[in-house]
């Protein structure tokens, strides 16, 4: 069983339009509307491909019931925890070339006695998990350390944990000890202070972050594919795509690498499989078997280590 959790789900609209001018009228060409959030974005990836994912969420409001009943078109095994705050609404705008413009609303703020709610609900539930998943932003208010602190009372439990979050939390999640983390370009560069130009500066990077605490770094470099930095070693991998929508790739990379064993050259060979078959998909659609066998992969034992990550200015 896979376990993850959302602290800050959220229903996402895609909206696909010709041409996105500012300040213009746009008529869309298609629409789309999935449950959102890492957690979420994981264990949809997770159960499509036949396996059995469990997602903790907070979900409160009207936005909540729809929450609730888009996961009811999915095998996941939701455990919602009562919240007054709405769910929160993102809004993703795709051109033609796959360009992607995000507005994500920062959610809504939980009290302490909700976050004890959310915290222990996680704790109830973790039992049979192999892997527990902690994605995405933590909801306005929410301590820095809410991830760290999980980690910690997850121990017990013998599962093992993947972070997937973004600055204080990453930084404050990573010295609790995760077995995984995944963070995408930005997030990397934003976790160690600097820009991060080639192969072997993000090598480098994930080596700081395993240095603190991290056990693994699976680091997604967007059409570049994917690093892999563990204590077996270090590899690269990369598919070819034709790039559809970019939104939730990340996420079905993170649960395809953990279906395959969460480590190794095979694991990351599936979750690179699992990405390029999200990107070819519309909206934050996650592929399904006959999707991810259409995306071949090409890993890279020896890295190209001076090879480009992005363009200097």
């Amino acid at each position: 069983m896979f376990v993850t959790v959302t602290a800050n789900p959220s229903v996402d609209r895609t909206v696909e339009v010709s041409e996105l001018v500012r300040g213009g009228l746009h008529r869309a060409s298609a629409v789309h509307v999935h449950p959102g959030g890492k957690g979420i974005n994981v264990a949809r990836a997770l159960v499509r491909n036949g396996l059995k994912a469990r997602a903790v969420v907070p979900a409160g409001g009207v936005e909540g019931e729809h929450l609730i009943a888009l996961l009811d078109d999915y095998s996941i095994d939701v455990i919602r925890v009562a919240a007054l705050g709405p769910v929160r609404s993102n809004i993703s705008v795709i051109e033609p070339d796959a360009t992607v413009t995000k507005v994500n609303e920062a959610g809504a703020e939980l009290s302490a006695e909700e976050t004890k709610a959310f915290s222990d609900a996680v704790l109830d539930n973790v039992s049979d998990a192999s892997w527990v998943v902690l994605a995405g932003s933590l909801p306005p208010g929410m301590a820095d350390d809410f991830y760290a602190d999980l980690i910690r009372l997850l121990r017990p439990s013998g599962a093992k944990v993947v972070i997937d979050t973004s600055g204080p939390a990453l930084r404050a999640a990573v010295k609790a000890g995760p077995t995984l983390i995944k963070p995408n370009l930005e997030e990397l560069e934003e976790a160690v202070g600097r820009p991060l130009w080639t192969l072997r500066d993000v090598v480098d990077a994930a080596q700081e972050l395993r240095a603190l605490g991290a056990g693994a770094v699976l680091a997604s470099l967007g059409s570049k594919g994917a690093v892999l930095i563990e204590a077996g070693g270090v590899w690269h991998a990369e598919a070819p795509v034709d790039a559809r929508s970019t939104v939730g790739a990340g996420d079905a990379m993170l649960a395809g690498f953990l279906s395959a064993g969460g480590e190794g050259v095979s694991a990351l060979s599936a979750g690179v499989a699992w990405g390029a078959a999200a990107v070819s998909l519309p909206g934050s659609t996650m592929p399904c078997p006959s999707d991810v066998r259409s995306h071949p992969v090409q890993v890279h034992e020896q890295l190209d280590w001076d090879r480009p990550i992005h363009e200097k200015p």
